[in-house]
């Protein structure tokens, strides 16, 4: 039988931001901006993956899995309601491993994003489709990897 790997440098609070999949290394770095929010991990069974991701006046349930693999892998789904509309996000992520001479590397969790359901955003031409993909990183904010 497997030993439990440390579940704690996953639980926490992290960073999250997305960034637009646009190819044109001409596009200035502040137009790729997607979203921006924070992720808590909560403590939960081996394997599973159970947070939440927020900003200022909303909130999405996180549900999913942990894949202890090397690197270990996170897919969850972020649902709820916002502004009287459903919201429905699906996450794939890679635990970034330690450097062995990192200097104050910081958890951090690489992936992509997919709208699964689309929202409303004013009129039907300002609506956001679902089936839309971009890239994220969420970095802990509250300790740097144990040493």
């Amino acid at each position: 039988m497997a030993q439990k790997p440390d579940i704690g440098s996953l639980v926490g609070l992290w960073t999250y931001r997305s960034l637009l999949n646009d190819p044109n290394i001409e596009t200035p770095f502040d137009k790729l901006r997607f979203g921006a929010a924070n992720i808590s991990v909560d403590d939960a069974p081996f394997g599973v993956f159970k947070g939440r991701i927020f900003g200022t006046g909303w909130s999405l349930d996180l549900n999913g899995s942990i894949g202890y693999g090397t690197p270990w892998s996170v897919r969850f789904q972020g649902t709820g309601e916002v502004e009287k509309a459903h919201w429905g996000y699906d996450y794939i992520g890679y635990v970034v491993p330690p450097w062995p001479n990192g200097i104050d590397q910081r958890p951090a969790i690489v992936g992509s994003v997919i709208r699964t359901i689309p929202h409303p955003s004013g009129t039907p031409a300002q609506m956001s489709p679902a089936g839309v993909v971009n890239t994220f990183y969420a970095v802990r904010t509250d300790q740097p990897w144990k040493a």
